[in-house]
């Protein structure tokens, strides 16, 4: 296509438009980063979603499919490699994945590498889990690691790349590891319905086989306490990655990562809020209320501000545990941990008193999202990108 002449390049442009397209939720944020770091993350959020989708394609054999996700990363310099056979939603990424992969190419090398690296490992890892299901909380951690994980992981690695970030934001993976985790849990505890009527399970056996025999079981008027106390319980073991996700945020100096990073995790906080000892989670779609949305992402732009909407909806939680819960005392325990890290530190008017710069950011922000809010409870899932897995 003619492209008329301006700052951004021909295929970059293209590039934005799928972002646009594919991601309803994280475009705005990924288009608010400064600098290079931009077109990074928005190259390697293309590439995912191209490797997603190929996960996700039902129509392709696995003896096709399993090669494929091995041998995905390699496409990336192959300029003419695409697949034209996807029947999915966001098949344009892979029919014009020639325009994306050039792009790629034009990135720095240091931000080559971090993208092919986690390209190769998510790959191998998806390739594994399309033969076997979800059984312990260990596979549970394994599986969100290399769905959600390695993003985290990977992104960490691409601040540090960028020199927005100390090397040391890229080097811990733990912690990145968690950032990913505690979004992917919030996801798959959410989306327990909606992956019930499309035939997937993410819900670790060890977990759920205590409560019933089969998992669709907790879709049952008659089995509605106990699948709530499964819930909880998935709730408890998902709030355990706060304390690596408060210690994360901590350490990020960049007002746009810092917003990047923050803003998912805050409306993940909030969804488990909205879901712990919640029945509806088995009946429809928990979601949180746009104004409540918009609130935090106007609020989540300083650490101490984070802390204080951690703090207030571990508090939340805390107050509808039920005294007959089996978790209850690990809930306890683990909200304690969190509390004890969000106390407000320092004086509680930090978190009213943000720069005139940082508060048009935020509005700006506020405003470029009301497409991203409209479909809410899918933001941190494009986030992770791999929610449909």
């Amino acid at each position: 296509p003619l492209c008329p002449q301006d700052s951004l390049g021909c295929g970059l442009r293209t590039c934005y438009r799928y972002l646009n397209q594919t991601s309803r939720s994280f475009a705005a944020v990924i288009q608010a980063l400064d600098g290079e770091l931009r077109h990074a993350v928005c190259i390697f959020y293309l590439v995912l979603r191209a490797l997603d989708t190929v996960e996700d394609d039902m129509s392709i054999p696995l003896d096709v499919k399993v090669p494929m996700l091995h041998e995905f990363h390699s496409h990336l310099y192959q300029p003419d490699w695409k697949y034209t056979e996807s029947k999915e939603k966001d098949r344009q990424v892979l029919e014009d994945f020639p325009t994306i992969s050039m792009e790629f190419r034009n990135l720095s090398k240091v931000y080559q590498d971090v993208i092919s690296d986690i390209c190769h490992k998510m790959g191998v890892g998806m390739a594994e889990f399309l033969e076997k299901k979800v059984d312990s909380q260990h596979e549970w951690d394994k599986y969100c690691h290399y769905v959600a994980g390695l993003v985290g992981i990977g992104l960490s690695r691409l601040f540090s790349a960028s020199e927005l970030e100390d090397s040391i934001v890229g080097q811990d993976t733990d912690l990145a590891n968690s950032m990913g985790l505690f979004l992917q849990k919030t996801n798959i505890i959410r989306d327990y319905l909606e992956d019930q009527m499309e035939g997937r399970e993410f819900w670790p056996r060890e977990v759920w086989s205590r409560y019933a025999k089969k998992l669709s079981d907790f879709a049952k008027p008659e089995n509605i306490d106990v699948a709530v106390q499964c819930l909880n319980e998935l709730i408890t073991n998902a709030l355990h990655h706060v304390p690596d996700v408060l210690t994360y945020l901590s350490r990020l100096k960049n007002q746009s990562v810092f917003n990047f990073c923050a803003i998912p995790q805050v409306m993940a906080i909030a969804t488990l809020a909205a879901c712990y000892n919640n029945q509806q989670v088995f009946r429809g779609v928990v979601k949180i209320r746009k104004g409540q949305a918009v609130t935090l992402m106007m609020d989540a732009t300083n650490i101490q501000a984070v802390k204080a909407i951690m703090y207030q909806y571990v508090e939340e939680i805390y107050q509808k545990i039920p005294s007959t819960d089996p978790s209850s005392n690990k809930t306890q325990q683990v909200i304690a941990s969190i509390r004890a890290m969000s106390l407000p530190g320092g004086p509680m008017a930090s978190r009213h008193h943000y720069s005139p710069i940082y508060l048009s950011c935020a509005m700006l922000l506020a405003a470029l999202s009301w497409q991203y809010l409209s479909t809410l409870s899918k933001a941190t899932e494009e986030y992770v990108q791999a929610g449909e897995n």
